[in-house]
């Protein structure tokens, strides 16, 4: 990754698109940290440090690089985009209108998805500002009730979320990689010198099993995000004129890690929900509830194991909406390719159904096993649980960094980097 790094910054181009990245994120941080008017920030982080964290506001609270316990400018993130997203993407599925705009009619229709997902980032901005209000203002966080303090902060809130959205867009289309994914990989990477300076509280023999842990666990994740499995497919010879084309042999590849990391962010934010619940009603780990401690408590057994169980049903339920095995086969049957050893048609799609469900098992066992490790690591062993090392954040942080230096590597290749390609 670092000779990447090194290799890219010689060309001018490349080096262009690094500092254009570096300093978009600059001044992220720093628009991270502006106050909104009438929100008292001690008031909310203490609030957040004692009732809020275990609750679903923690994972937006660490998607946000900690703005959202601190009520700054910046406190929604990439949230509102990333709901958006999923939310159109889902759309796309049921809506025929919409499928058809993804489908058939190629950048036009690219460019109206692009633009019905601003505006419903714009909505789900006021909806999670209003959201946020109420919350601040049950707790007694404002410093001025009425109207246009209500006003201000929301529109604050969604004005935030809408310069995110934007820099993100940024530093895709004139930095390098993708700019919501970048954003996400600086706030999650932000809390790094926090838990290091907790670590150094910790016993030796925790911080080593700690470090190596984080280790092994992200070389894990590099080795999963490689794997796939690669279905031979092969294509029959077809004779027009004098020439024939046709009768390569090349393979249909299906990733194990299929869904990414959004199985694990659902099936936390369902979990979260008792909790946020229990949060609301002034039920917490600090009341002595024996419900809360033992079934709700995102530190909890049963927590984990109900955890364990989201995991393998949204890991199920996105490679639906990834993946239609009739229309792979349709696909493969107008282009003349089949899969050796079964007909075109329906056994074709019954043989890539069966192989998409062996694969989806085994990438909701690794999802399960990078989600869980950091919840049974605080549970045997105190102090671990403070330094909040999440699974999800490990797999973003890991994700995000080799999908940047394959760009990288794109480009390079590209514009015929001798010194690369030697």
């Amino acid at each position: 990754m670092f000779k990447t790094l090194r290799d890219a910054w010689r060309i001018p181009e490349l080096r262009k698109k690094l500092m254009f990245t570096v300093i978009m994120l600059l001044i992220y941080r720093l628009a991270n940290r502006i106050p909104v008017p009438f929100v008292d920030a001690k008031l909310m982080a203490d609030a957040f440090n004692t009732v809020l964290s275990s609750t679903i506001l923690g994972v937006y609270n660490a998607m946000s690089g900690s703005a959202f316990s601190q009520g700054t400018v910046l406190a929604l993130g990439i949230q509102p985009y990333i709901n958006a997203s999923i939310i159109i993407q889902l759309l796309c599925v049921a809506i025929p209108a919409l499928e058809r705009w993804a489908k058939e009619e190629g950048e036009e229709g690219k460019k109206k998805i692009n633009k019905l997902t601003r505006y419903t980032t714009v909505g789900l901005g006021l909806l999670l500002g209003f959201g946020y209000y109420t919350l601040i203002s049950s707790y007694g966080i404002l410093t001025e009730t009425g109207f246009l303090p209500a006003l201000v902060v929301v529109l604050a809130f969604t004005a935030g979320s809408s310069v995110v959205m934007w820099m993100g867009e940024q530093i895709t289309e004139h930095g390098i990689g993708n700019g919501i994914s970048i954003i996400l990989f600086a706030n999650i990477i932000s809390s790094i010198p926090a838990a290091i300076s907790t670590m150094l509280t910790l016993a030796w023999w925790v911080d080593l099993i700690v470090v190596v842990g984080v280790a092994a666990l992200i070389v894990f994740i590099v080795f999963i995000n490689d794997a796939e499995r690669r279905i031979p497919i092969q294509y029959a010879k077809r004779v027009v004129g004098r020439k024939i084309y046709g009768g390569q042999n090349t393979n249909l590849p299906i990733k194990v890690s299929m869904s990414g990391v959004m199985p694990v962010i659902f099936a936390q934010s369902i979990c979260s929900v008792p909790a946020t619940i229990c949060a609301f009603t002034g039920v917490n780990a600090n009341s002595g509830n024996w419900w809360y401690d033992n079934l709700w408590s995102p530190n909890s057994w049963a927590y984990a194991a109900v955890y364990f169980l989201m995991i393998f049903f949204f890991s199920w339920f996105y490679s639906q909406i990834q993946y239609d095995p009739v229309e792979i086969s349709n696909n493969l049957k107008k282009n003349g390719g089949f899969i050796p050893g079964f007909r075109p048609g329906k056994p074709t799609a019954e043989f890539i159904q069966k192989v998409i469900g062996k694969i989806v098992i085994f990438g909701a066992i690794y999802l399960a096993v990078v989600a869980l490790l950091p919840i049974i690591a605080g549970n045997v062993m105190d102090g671990v649980q403070s330094l909040a090392i999440g699974g999800t954040s490990v797999i973003i942080v890991v994700g995000v960094a080799l999908e940047t230096v394959k760009a990288l590597e794109a480009q390079m290749l590209m514009r015929h980097y001798k010194g690369f390609l030697d």
